[in-house]
């Protein structure tokens, strides 16, 4: 089985950017236990080294499913910020979501359509009304249904109604591709900071180490002190 995940740092500041690279990793450490495995198989970067706007994850494994739905939703690093070390705010929100990327493309041969001759009205002259040379075509694995009466000929009426359906599926195929496209970049609006699913923190050893304060301490004049002992 295999999930995509998507996480994004939305609109939110360079912090938050920082944030999703930290629990992109946290993700993958966790799936790593649970016997999973996961590709990055598109990230945006963001503006600081190492930091990610947005990390398109794939998740693979008999638990894939289960797992991405326990990382899904708001996520909150809570740590200070790397970059401002004057502002007192250490939540910083990343969202994740399941999201489509496979889209299966309908596969078109000539032995999925039903040809049927038919008569059809209107204007065209005797030959039209006597003779049965419009096509109606119709694409079982859809049911996508033309007919044709624009020739005078069957054959040519049959090659019209399969370009037709043709062209139908294939433009079928890329209104779901766009909506498909669209459902993933709304997932980067869709973040709402506060009331997280989820919230990780800095493992002690993840943390970088206080700085040692550098203390200088005064030397004591270590030059003998002589005394006049003379009467």
């Amino acid at each position: 089985m295999s999930v995509h995940l998507l996480l994004s740092a939305g609109r939110g500041p360079q912090e938050c950017a920082w944030a999703l690279a930290q629990l992109l990793r946290r993700l993958e450490g966790d799936a790593t236990r649970q016997d999973l495995e996961t590709h990055r198989d598109h990230t945006v970067p963001g503006d600081r080294p190492g930091t990610y706007r947005s990390a398109l994850v794939r998740i693979e494994g008999d638990d894939a499913e289960a797992f991405a739905a326990s990382w899904t939703g708001t996520l909150c690093w809570q740590a200070p910020s790397p970059y401002r070390t004057g502002t007192g705010r250490k939540n910083w929100y990343v969202i994740a979501q399941p999201c489509q990327v496979d889209i299966p493309r309908t596969t078109f041969t000539e032995a999925d359509v039903d040809i049927v001759a038919c008569r059809t009205g209107g204007p065209g002259g005797q030959h039209r009304n006597k003779a049965s040379t419009a096509v109606r075509a119709t694409h079982r694995p859809t049911g996508f249904v033309v007919v044709v009466d624009t020739e005078r000929q069957f054959t040519l009426n049959r090659r019209i109604a399969i370009r037709l359906l043709r062209e139908r599926i294939e433009h079928g195929d890329q209104v779901i591709e766009r909506a498909v496209t669209t459902a993933r970049w709304r997932i980067h609006d869709e973040l709402v900071r506060g009331d997280p699913t989820r919230i990780e923190r800095p493992e002690p050893s993840d943390q970088d180490p206080a700085p040692q304060k550098q203390t200088r301490q005064r030397r004591r004049s270590t030059s003998p002190t002589f005394t006049d002992d003379s009467p």
